[in-house]
């Protein structure tokens, strides 16, 4: 696929890109080579001036992002967004499309993430949480979907050591656990050690592409 632009220029130039089922992929290189405009053009945030997406060999490159999360897309956003009068438990039941989703389920998501439940279940999804909290409730969100594929916009930026360390371990078990498959961007080593495959992207286009044996040194 490409993107380019309005005024002509270039982001992706030309990605030729099959992410494996059940598979967890990462995609890292350097800033401003094109990771997170590719991470937005799968999810639908953008659309490519070149090219075609397909999801399990159906095209989706004119769907929109709620048509493409109602496929089975999750994009969690490297700074996630605040919404002012929905509290966690609704986030976490809109999420999994289950309207009487018990707290005691919802509960599960939250600690999978390593959040106390019964602290967070009833709060506010607004700017009395942290950038660290929030990171952490909408992973949570993208648990309790289920996707066929879940996007992850550098999960890591804004959180602590503790949570990064419990973060490694969430992807650990998402990649067990489901059958989707899992895209991340990010820069660090420890989610770069986990992962099945690792793309780099540098000027819009890939430069390698491997298991991590190949491709770290």
């Amino acid at each position: 696929i490409q993107w380019e632009l309005p005024g002509g220029e270039q982001i992706v130039r030309g990605i030729d890109l099959t992410v494996a089922a059940g598979k967890l992929t990462v995609i890292t290189g350097p800033n401003g080579g094109g990771k997170t405009s590719l991470a937005k053009l799968i999810a639908g945030l953008e659309r490519p001036t070149g090219g075609r997406i397909l999801l399990d060999g159906e095209d989706i490159t004119e769907l929109t992002i709620t048509e493409r999360a109602r496929k089975g897309i999750a994009y969690a956003f490297q700074q996630p967004v605040r919404f002012k009068g929905i509290q966690v438990l609704d986030l976490l039941r809109l999420a999994a499309h289950d309207e009487k989703l018990s707290a005691a389920d919802a509960c599960v998501y939250l600690s999978e993430v390593g959040l106390c439940a019964r602290d967070y279940i009833n709060r506010e999804v607004n700017a009395s949480l942290s950038g660290g909290e929030l990171k952490r409730i909408e992973i949570a969100t993208v648990l309790a979907r289920a996707s066929r594929l879940s996007v992850f916009d550098e999960p890591e930026a804004g959180i602590d050591l503790w949570s990064f360390q419990n973060l490694i371990q969430v992807f650990e078990r998402m990649r067990e656990k489901t059958k989707g498959s899992i895209v991340i961007i990010s820069h660090q080593e420890r989610i770069l050690n986990i992962a099945d495959r690792i793309v780099v992207i540098a000027d819009g286009r890939i430069t390698k592409t491997g298991r991590k044996e190949e491709i770290l040194p």
